[in-house]
């Protein structure tokens, strides 16, 4: 495993980030058992993972409490997170939130948390959450329940970064979870420049989803984006559109590593989150994450071919690694 410092939080975190959520929720959501779920977790610690991202919204805390639970506290880093509205729009109210802090702390059975976020911020919230929960919960910070303060976009309704831009300009934020891939790449523009100049920690979502893991859906969706006048035509003739990415010197082995090593040697990318309901998905994961960057020619032709596009491969179907 490979490590890094997680921006001013001084976080050791590893590069590889185990995510607990998506649609499979460690397998809950596909009908495994919780010890499926855990054995899921104690792999990827197994593997130097030391990083991970779950919520209470996921339903996995206790998964990953019972996974953690012999394991020294201190060299692991857990982020947990909570919604500031509900699916239909309403608010949670501030009370509701620390209530589910608390709530968080009994299920991961630790005292404390490294990293609490408010998850899936809209940019019309955000004027609440920095007047009215941010003050609140410092002072939560201050009793020790939480070390650093972080937030998450909800990439799929704000896929230009809107609500990320603006918390960017204060300085409450320790960490954010940002979506960034191949053919989403707008946060070069709009996040990252942010992050490194206040060196904000970032949790890196969306690198691989299942735009790169579906069979036939990247091919589809480059032959919708020809059709839209969004890329060149030839692009929607190819088999492998990315095939330039598998045929060269020190080439990916495959689209899914090719998209991991994009993300994760990013500049101001720090976690690549990855999550999977599949124990035998773990370490080709990691694999590919601690692979070496694409060569640069690549690089500058997945920005010259698909650097304006916005919004491509954001729904939140869970990807297959």
């Amino acid at each position: 495993m490979e490590y890094t410092t997680l921006g001013r939080t001084g976080l050791n975190v590893s590069v590889a980030g185990l995510g607990c959520g998506g649609s499979s929720k460690l397998g809950l959501a596909k009908g495994h058992s919780e010890q499926h779920a855990v054995g899921i977790v104690q792999r990827a610690l197994d593997l130097g993972v030391n990083f991970i991202d779950t919520a209470q919204y996921y339903g996995t805390e206790s998964v990953v409490g019972a996974a953690i639970k012999d394991r020294a506290r201190d060299s692991l880093v857990i982020s947990t997170k909570h919604k500031t509205a509900r699916p239909d729009g309403t608010a949670f109210s501030v009370p509701e939130i620390l209530a589910g802090l608390d709530h968080s702390l009994r299920s991961l059975d630790t005292d404390y948390v490294d990293l609490f976020c408010l998850h899936t911020v809209m940019p019309r919230e955000y004027d609440r959450v920095i007047r009215e929960i941010v003050p609140v919960l410092l002072r939560e910070k201050e009793k020790g329940k939480f070390r650093f303060l972080g937030i998450t976009e909800f990439a799929g309704r704000d896929p230009r970064h809107e609500m990320l831009a603006r918390a960017l300009q204060d300085d409450c934020w320790d960490a954010v979870m940002v979506a960034f891939h191949m053919l989403n790449q707008n946060a070069r523009q709009h996040v990252f420049p942010a992050t490194q100049a206040r060196n904000v920690g970032t949790m890196v979502m969306f690198a691989v989803r299942a735009i790169f893991s579906t069979p036939g859906r990247l091919h589809d969706d480059i032959k919708d984006l020809v059709r839209e006048d969004r890329l060149p035509k030839w692009l929607g003739d190819k088999k492998q559109p990315l095939d330039f990415l598998l045929e060269n010197e020190g080439a990916a082995k495959d689209i899914i590593e090719a998209a991991y090593r994009y993300a994760r040697h990013e500049p101001g990318a720090h976690v690549m989150l990855f999550g999977t309901g599949n124990p035998e998905h773990i370490e080709p994961n990691i694999r590919a994450i601690l692979q070496p960057p694409l060569r640069e020619t690549d690089r500058k032709k997945i920005a010259d071919l698909f650097g304006n596009l916005v919004g491509v491969g954001l729904d939140e179907v869970s990807p297959l690694r």
